[in-house]
């Protein structure tokens, strides 16, 4: 397929054409970080969001100066490309307190002389209430006057609604790739799907959802990938590595589902347009599902992974965390059980972000799970 190659090349490359484009109209570009920030702040006003990742790092020599080597890996590789000028391109990131490492990577690359001009801290609580839900709010219009005082721009309730329909959009059409992908006989692979949505994150919404619409009429047409492999889940800790899950695939298995952020947890829930946007927005991004961070809300997770798996009949789970990712490692532990308990094989990967230098030991773990899958 000519518009899935397009998408995964998109994925492949920290720039890509559609970034270049938009600077070259004299429009600015802002990377982000995390799930709980709401991207349509910037849209609302011509800035692109760009979700900022550590692909492509083969060494953090330089970020493992400010950042020890027995922090998450992600975090590491982050910090090394904006210290290093790696993304020079954006006019600003903010940064979320999703967990300690992230927080530290923030501060340092705010500190170098590397840092952005426009350099955001958005503070989320970690607690589901009506009151962390004001203090969210409060953070998240915080958020949006600092971007109209530094940008010189004015978010308005109407192109605020327009970039809500917008984003609407691509969250219902990534609903319909997640269908076709949980098929009797996927039309995407799990690296396929993933490739998507990381080329999904780091370019317009128009011309992502123009893609997506085409890949999906293509794809239609006719089944992908063959029938009676294995079919997965994967949960855990953040992975915008398609190479991972082709390691995993190549094994006979297919991932079929997920519950990870740079997955299902991406789009899932809409935003709702008939009330106040702003107001909206907060609802949406402080209520969808959730991830470790977020205290008391591991019956939710757990219900959320098991209507995935069920909607997509899986085989097993397979639950991975970058190691030192303290947050995915415990909630592993207690899915595992309870996942377990309900007759649902389950194996737990512990793993290091960026290239797999340690994909034989993983092929290996993945293949004798598949085996015990199969008897």
């Amino acid at each position: 397929m000519g518009v899935l190659k397009d998408l995964v090349e998109i994925a492949d490359n920290r720039r890509n054409r559609f970034v270049d484009d938009w600077k070259n109209q004299n429009k600015r570009v802002i990377g982000y970080t995390c799930t709980y920030v709401p991207e349509e702040i910037f849209y609302a006003v011509d800035i692109l969001p760009y979700r900022i990742s550590g692909k492509g790092v083969n060494d953090t020599s330089l970020a493992d100066a400010h950042l020890a080597r027995v922090n998450c890996s992600f975090a590491r590789c982050c910090l090394e490309v904006g210290i290093s000028g790696g993304f020079d391109f954006l006019d600003g990131v903010v940064f979320l307190t999703s967990c300690d490492h992230m927080r530290r990577c923030y501060y340092n690359w705010k500190m170098h002389e590397k840092a952005l001009p426009f350099m955001h801290m958005l503070p989320v609580p970690h607690l589901i209430t009506e009151d962390a839900l004001q203090y969210y709010k409060e953070e998240v219009l915080f958020l949006k006057e600092a971007v109209e005082k530094h940008f010189d721009v004015k978010i308005t309730p109407q192109r605020l609604g327009e970039a809500i329909s917008l984003y609407n959009e691509t969250r219902r059409l990534l609903g319909k790739l997640y269908d076709l992908r949980a098929a009797d006989v996927p039309q995407f692979t799990g690296a396929e799907t993933l490739s998507i949505l990381s080329a999904g994150s780091k370019m317009p919404k128009t011309e992502f959802n123009g893609m997506l619409s085409n890949l999906l009429a293509e794809t239609e047409k006719g089944p992908k990938t063959s029938d009676g492999q294995i079919r997965l889940l994967v949960a855990g800790s953040l992975m915008d590595e398609p190479d991972f899950l082709e390691n995993v695939e190549d094994l006979g298995a297919v991932v079929v589902a997920d519950t990870m952020c740079y997955g299902a947890r991406t789009f899932w829930g809409m935003v709702d347009e008939d009330i106040d946007p702003i107001d909206a927005l907060v609802d949406r991004y402080f209520n969808h599902p959730s991830c470790p961070r977020m205290v008391g809300e591991y019956k939710q997770r757990l219900a959320f992974l098991k209507d995935q798996a069920g909607k997509a009949r899986i085989d097993g789970v397979i639950l991975e965390a970058i190691k030192f990712c303290d947050l995915s490692g415990t909630d592993n532990a207690l899915l595992k059980h309870d996942l377990e308990k309900a007759g649902i094989p389950v194996v737990e990967l512990e793993r290091q972000y960026g290239p797999l230098a340690d994909a034989g030991r993983i092929r290996t773990r993945v293949q004798a799970f598949i085996e015990r899958i199969g008897r």
